[in-house]
């Protein structure tokens, strides 16, 4: 089996991300949707170009503000299709602004897409797919599995000796509170 932690340490795209991001709670409304937003981008594509191209795509979704992106409209879809410094795929560029256009009334429904995701924790990997394709789109079980690892909400971000996991059992990471064990139902 191969793991993040065995390529990404030193690495000048993933080794940053890996070793400050990855597996590490988050619960800024704005960061989770750009983690989102990130992993859409990555379906089909390797994870290095989502990172190199991550600081054009902040800049062009106005740093990934949610109502700023649900409020694109056919002007900033084109803008996007033009700029060569993002992924440019047009069914990833509509779920996105869909997705912000739903992050807005999960919002006042809920009160945060952070508190959305507490609500429903814990879920297996395949309740979390079925609740997430149920309300946002372009949510494949590999989109889903990656985001809810990347925010702690799932287990297999870091092997268990890598440094970083180290540093991950100091925090409150979500998945630990019920162990791994419940995941593998």
């Amino acid at each position: 089996m191969s793991w993040y932690c065995d390529v990404a340490p030193g690495h000048p795209f993933h080794g940053p991300y890996h070793d400050r991001e990855y597996g590490f709670p988050l619960t800024d409304e704005r960061g989770l949707f750009e983690r989102l937003c990130l992993e859409i981008f990555q379906a089909g594509l390797s994870w290095l170009i989502v990172l190199k191209k991550r600081p054009s795509m902040v800049a062009a979704f106005d740093g990934f503000e949610v109502d700023k992106v649900a409020a694109y409209g056919e002007a900033d879809l084109q803008r996007l299709l033009n700029d060569a410094g993002i992924i440019r795929n047009r069914r990833k560029l509509d779920a996105i602004i869909e997705n912000a256009r739903r992050l807005r009334a999960l919002r006042a429904r809920e009160g945060s897409f952070a508190a959305w995701i507490e609500r429903h924790h814990p879920l297996t990997k395949d309740g979390w797919v079925k609740l997430f394709k149920a309300n946002f789109v372009f949510m494949g079980g590999e989109v889903v599995n990656e985001f809810l690892m990347s925010i702690g909400y799932l287990p297999g971000s870091h092997r268990e000796d890598c440094p970083v996991c180290q540093c991950l059992n100091g925090l409150d990471v979500p998945w630990k509170k019920v162990g791994e064990a419940f995941y593998s139902k």
